[in-house]
C-alpha cells in the first residue's frame, strides 16, 4: 500500500491547488490515483455484495484540463495525501459527482497541496455511488456510512499518520457536501451497526468545512432536509456557497442560522457569483476562487492549520 506526501508551497494557497491540480496528471498524487487504494471496509461494505471499485468515464470533449468522474463504485477507497510536517490536523475529503458518480480529483485530490502546505493530511474518500441502491434508500446513506467509517478509521490510525484524535475534520464538495452536512449534524450517530474494534472510535468530526452542499434545502418544507439537523452539539463549520447556484445558497444560510443560533462557531460566505461545481479552481469573473484563503484564515483562527 502506498501513501503520498505532498511538497510545501509558498504559492498563494489556490493557486497551489490550481497549478498541481489543473495539470490532469496530477504529479503528487499519481500513485494515490492509479495504484492500490486504502478500503474503508474490512470486507464488504454494508450491504453490497461486489469488490468493483469503480470506472473512470471517458472525459468530456473539450473539458481543459479534465475532470475524472468514476462510476459502479461498490467497494469504497480512500486515496491518503501525507503532509510532509504534519501538525496533527487530518481532513476527510468527500468529493461531489450527484451520487452516480465521484469526482476524485476537481473535488478531491486537488485541496491535498492546499491542506498539506498547512500540515493537514488529506484523505480523499471514493464513496459508493447509487446505481443499484434501493429506490426506498436515500441517496446519501451509503456515501454517509463510508464518511463515518473513514473519520474512524482516521483516529485509529492516529499515531501512524501523526494525527490528533480531537483534530479530524471534513472538507465536503457538493453532493458530498450534503452527506458532510448530514454528517456533521449527527452527533457522532453512526449510520451503520459496529463491524470491528475502529467502530469503537468517534465517527463525530472537530470540524467540517462544506462547500456548496447539493440540495441542503427542502423546496417542500422551506427548510433543512430532515437529516441535517443542527443542535448545540454540532462542531464548528466553515461553509461556502454562491448566490447564482443551481443547488440554492439557502441550504448552507439555514445551517449557519442554525449553528448561530445554538451558539456554535461557524463562518458562511455566499459570493455573487461563481455557480456549482468549482471544487478548487478559479472561475472567470468571480472571486470564488479565493475561498481557500478565507478557510485558511479560519482554520489557523481555530489552531487546526499551519501558516506558511
Amino acid at each position: 500500500m502506498r501513501f503520498v506526501t505532498q511538497r510545501s508551497s509558498s504559492l498563494v494557497l489556490f493557486g497551489v491547488a490550481l497549478l498541481i491540480g489543473l495539470s490532469g496528471s496530477l504529479a503528487l498524487g499519481a500513485d494515490s490515483q492509479t495504484g492500490t487504494a486504502m478500503p474503508v471496509w474490512p470486507g464488504l461494505a454494508p450491504g453490497e455484495t461486489s469488490h468493483d471499485v469503480g470506472i473512470a468515464q471517458p472525459p468530456k470533449v473539450g473539458e481543459e484540463p479534465p475532470v475524472t468522474r468514476v462510476i459502479n463504485i461498490r467497494k469504497p477507497t480512500i486515496d491518503v495525501f501525507l503532509a510532509k510536517n504534519p501538525n496533527g490536523t487530518a481532513v476527510v475529503v468527500l468529493p461531489g459527482g450527484g451520487f452516480m458518480k465521484v469526482v476524485p480529483d476537481k473535488e478531491g485530490s486537488e485541496a491535498a497541496p492546499w491542506l498539506n502546505a498547512h500540515g493537514i493530511s488529506a484523505f480523499v474518500v471514493r464513496y459508493r455511488t447509487n446505481e443499484v441502491t434501493p429506490k426506498d434508500e436515500p441517496a446519501w446513506q451509503r456515501p454517509l456510512q463510508d464518511g463515518q467509517r473513514a473519520v474512524r478509521l482516521l483516529r485509529a490510525n492516529a499515531d501512524k499518520w501523526h494525527i490528533d484524535k480531537d483534530k479530524v475534520g471534513v472538507l465536503a464538495f457538493s453532493a458530498g457536501g450534503q452527506v458532510g452536512a448530514i454528517l456533521h449534524t449527527a452527533d457522532g450517530v453512526a449510520a451503520y451497526d459496529s463491524i470491528d474494534d475502529v467502530d469503537n472510535e468517534s465517527c463525530r468530526p472537530d470540524f467540517s468545512m462544506l462547500i456548496y452542499p447539493w440540495r441542503a434545502y427542502d423546496e417542500a418544507t422551506q427548510e433543512l432536509l430532515p437529516e441535517i439537523k443542527v443542535t448545540a452539539k454540532s462542531p464548528p463549520a466553515f461553509i461556502v456557497h454562491t448566490h447564482d447556484d443551481r443547488s440554492t445558497s439557502l441550504g448552507s444560510v439555514l445551517i449557519y442560522a442554525g449553528l448561530k443560533k445554538h451558539n456554535v462557531p461557524a463562518e458562511l460566505h455566499v459570493y455573487g457569483n461563481g455557480g456549482h461545481g468549482y471544487g478548487m479552481r478559479p472561475v472567470k469573473d468571480s472571486d470564488i476562487g479565493t475561498w481557500p484563503v478565507r478557510a485558511s484564515e479560519w482554520l489557523i483562527r481555530r489552531g487546526l492549520a499551519r501558516a506558511h
